[in-house]
Parts: C-alpha cells; sequence; structure tokens
C-alpha cells in the first residue's frame, strides 16, 4: 500500500541523546577562545557545524579555525550514541507500517555515518538530508522541502519531529505539522509552535498522529 504520509526525523535530541555532550563540548571551546556570547550553546542548536563557524569565529586565525574543526570531528566521532527512550522501537513500528521516513539533520555525513556504525538504523530511512546537501540550514525550510521532494510526499503530509527552536521553526516554515520532544527546551517553551509535544517515543504510537 502506498502512503500519502511521511516521518522526518531530526537526530540529535529527537533520535539521541547527545545535546549534553554538545553542550560541555561547545561551553569549553567558547570559554577557551573567550567567544563571550550569553547562552551560546542554546543559540547554536540545530545550526550546521559550517554555519557556527562561519557566523561566531570567523573573525579568528585560520589556525585558530581548523583546531576548533579538527577538536569538533575528533569530539564527534567518539560520542557516547544513547538512543532517546522508545526511539527504535518507534522506528522499527514505523518501518513496519510501511509509512517513509527521512533523516533531516544539521550534521555531516562523517557523523551521520558513524552513528550508523553505532545504531541499526540506516535501514529506516528512505532518504537522508544531511548538511552536506543543503546550502541553507534551519530555520530555513530548506532541509525538510528537500526531503519531501525526495519521498514525493506533499509537505502538508509530512510530519516533523524535532526539539531545537530553529528546528521547529524549519518544519513549521516548510508547511509541515511538527511533533516537537521537549528533550532540549521545556514542554511549554515549544507548545505553541507544535500540534504535538512529547518527552520521548516510550508509549507514544503512530496512530495518535494519523
Amino acid at each position: 500500500m502506498q502512503h500519502t504520509s511521511a516521518f522526518l526525523f531530526d537526530l540529535d535530541g529527537v533520535l539521541i541523546d547527545t545535546e549534553p555532550q554538545y553542550d560541555i563540548f561547545w561551553d569549553k571551546i567558547a570559554e577557551e577562545y573567550q567567544l563571550g556570547i550569553e547562552n551560546f550553546v542554546n543559540i547554536i542548536k540545530g545550526t550546521t557545524n559550517f554555519e557556527i563557524m562561519s557566523i561566531y569565529f570567523s573573525k579568528m586565525t585560520e589556525t585558530a579555525q581548523q583546531d576548533i574543526i579538527s577538536k569538533y570531528k575528533a569530539f564527534e566521532l567518539k560520542m557516547d550514541i544513547i538512543p532517546i527512550p522508545g526511539a527504535l522501537e518507534f522506528l522499527k513500528n514505523v518501518k513496519k507500517s510501511g509509512i517513509p521516513m527521512g533523516l533531516v539533520t544539521s550534521s555531516d555525513d562523517y557523523k551521520i555515518e558513524y552513528i550508523f556504525s553505532q545504531l541499526p538504523i540506516q535501514y529506516c530511512f528512505n532518504t537522508i538530508v544531511s548538511a552536506n546537501r543543503i546550502t541553507r540550514g534551519k530555520p530555513d525550510p530548506m532541509c525538510y522541502l528537500l526531503a519531501s521532494e525526495d519521498l514525493g510526499i506533499s509537505p502538508d503530509n509530512c510530519y516533523v519531529f524535532e526539539d531545537s527552536f530553529k528546528g521547529i521553526q524549519a518544519g513549521n516554515s516548510a508547511g509541515m505539522k511538527v511533533i516537537g520532544l521537549s528533550t532540549s527546551n521545556t514542554a511549554e517553551s515549544i507548545t505553541k509552535d507544535c500540534i504535538k509535544v512529547i518527552p520521548d517515543f516510550l508509549n507514544f504510537s503512530i496512530y495518535s498522529l494519523l
């Protein structure tokens, strides 16, 4: 049976619990390079690494920039990959239902490959939109619209699973239905921009949406 709906998933804070690790990393970088930006780790959530470097570190020397990039890549390739509770079972059930799925993330391809080497979830996705495929990151809707086009599903029939303010904005700007995960921000802070807010995927069924 051909489905007319699709589920699109962000990665960090939605399928895997890595945001606290990123907070520690970027806090250290901000302190080491005396960035002096209040709430820096919250501001950059959902932002591609390229955008972080070009926006916040562009005035630093090329040596300093390369040092940060090297540290960032080394950090990502040894992160603890912890699934959000219920996420793996939910993906498995959606796959069984035949509903097409897309992974839409600000992460680079090398990190996605590392994630797939740690978690058996690559088979779930019919398309993957990473930072390497886009020229405008979240909150721009480009990434989600590209996934919709890949799957041949109308944006208004796509359900987006997001945790960051920028990701939620991207999903809404794409004209999609956004389910928010209160893993990075409080439920109260994202409720107004989502059709539903959940703490994780435990006791959450696809049939509550379709």
